[in-house]
């Protein structure tokens, strides 16, 4: 892809991820103790099981286990629940990952906006190094992804150049929050 003019000064800053989402100072650690961990992992697991069925394993009360959930909700370790999808069963086999590098001085937080609004984009990951972008694409097949690149990213004001890598083999994700909140704090997982 030929190199993009650089955008106008309106869009160079000192800070230019400062508007970009969640590039705030995080916050401090929620304290969790092994009761706040095992609901983690469990519902980690299946996070259709009943406060019911949690209690039992726990061998506590349901309303306990509920008022527990409930202040991992408010304090925001918990930001929601979902649903694991078969892509391939889906119509879209491919995952693309796509490294995307930025017109030097281009505000990242207008990449960001055009690029959130593409449908196939699943993830998008501002990274340190040679690359400004990395993102994790959906397709169905080569044709969707060149007529996505074409018609799409390569339009949008702001990208100089990508790359693209095309995925082999997913391998199945591992369950990150059993593996980590297992084993106690302080204690290597």
């Amino acid at each position: 892809m030929p190199p993009r003019r650089r955008s106008p000064a309106s869009h160079s800053s000192a800070a230019p991820l400062r508007a970009v989402a969640d590039v705030s100072v995080p916050a401090p650690p929620v304290p969790l103790d092994d009761v706040d961990r095992q609901i983690l992992v469990l519902l980690s697991q299946d996070s259709r099981r009943s406060q019911r069925a949690l209690a039992r394993e726990l061998g506590m009360s349901a309303p306990a286990v509920g008022e527990r959930i409930a202040r991992l909700e408010r304090l925001g370790v918990i930001q929601g629940y979902g649903v694991r999808v078969n892509w391939s069963a889906a119509g879209y086999p491919m995952t693309v990952y796509l490294i995307i590098t930025a017109v030097q001085g281009y505000q990242q937080q207008d990449l960001v906006q055009q690029l959130s609004v593409i449908p196939e984009l699943e993830a998008l990951d501002i990274v340190t190094g040679a690359m400004d972008m990395l993102a994790r694409l959906r397709v169905r097949d080569h044709l969707h992804l060149r007529q996505l690149l074409m018609d799409c990213i390569w339009q949008i004001e702001g990208v100089q150049r990508t790359e693209t890598a095309l995925s082999l083999v997913e391998i199945e994700p591992k369950n990150l929050v059993a593996d980590l909140l297992s084993a106690p704090p302080g204690e290597p997982a």
